[in-house]
C-alpha cells in the first residue's frame, strides 16, 4: 500500500469542464459501481486511468491494480454481498461525489476480526477523482463513520431500514 498523495489531490486549479466530459465521466462512475456491486472487477478496475483507492478513516491507500485487486478480494471475502445503494452524485470540474448506502453481511474474516454473521448500513461519501481534461478515475478516495460500522457488525445496534 501507498501512502503518497493522489495524483490530483492537492490541485488547487478548477478546469473548465465541456458537458460531454462531464457526461462521460459520471457515466464512468457509474458503470464503476455497478460493476462492484456486480463483482465484475475487472470491469472496474477499466474505469480507471491508474487504479487508486484511499480509505480515509483506516488511512488504507491501495495503489496500482494488483493492489486494488487485492482490496476487492478481501473487502468481498469479508463481506460477500457488499452493495451500494440509495446513490447521489454530484459534479465539480475534476471529480464525480457520490454519497450512498454501503451495505454488507460479515462472512469472512477482515483485519483479523472473525466473521459476525451481523449486516452493516453506512451512509458513505466517496470523490471520484480525474486528471483536468481526462475521462479515466485517477482516485477513489472513500469517507466514513468507521463508528457507525463497527456498532453494528460488533456490537447490539442494528443497521437502519432503507430510507
Amino acid at each position: 500500500m501507498s501512502s503518497a498523495p493522489c495524483p490530483v489531490a492537492g490541485s488547487s486549479l478548477m478546469s473548465t469542464v465541456s458537458p460531454s466530459l462531464q457526461e462521460r465521466r459520471m457515466e464512468l462512475v457509474r458503470e464503476h459501481m455497478q460493476s462492484e456491486n456486480e463483482l465484475r472487477f475487472d470491469d472496474t478496475l477499466q474505469t480507471f486511468d491508474h487504479p487508486r483507492y484511499e480509505i480515509v478513516p483506516t488511512g488504507e491507500v491501495f495503489d496500482g491494480a494488483a493492489e486494488v485487486a487485492e482490496y476487492y478480494r478481501l473487502s468481498r471475502t469479508a463481506f460477500p454481498d457488499q452493495r451500494n445503494e440509495n446513490v447521489v452524485f454530484h459534479q465539480t470540474p475534476d471529480a464525480v461525489i457520490v454519497e450512498f448506502d454501503l451495505l454488507g453481511t460479515m462472512k469472512g474474516e477482515l483485519r483479523g476480526i472473525a466473521p459476525t454473521g451481523r449486516s452493516f448500513r453506512c451512509r458513505m461519501c466517496a470523490l471520484f477523482l480525474f486528471e483536468p481534461g481526462h475521462d479515466r478515475i485517477v482516485c477513489e478516495r472513500v469517507y466514513f463513520d468507521q463508528a457507525t460500522m463497527a456498532q453494528q457488525l460488533l456490537g447490539t445496534e442494528e443497521p437502519p431500514a432503507a430510507g
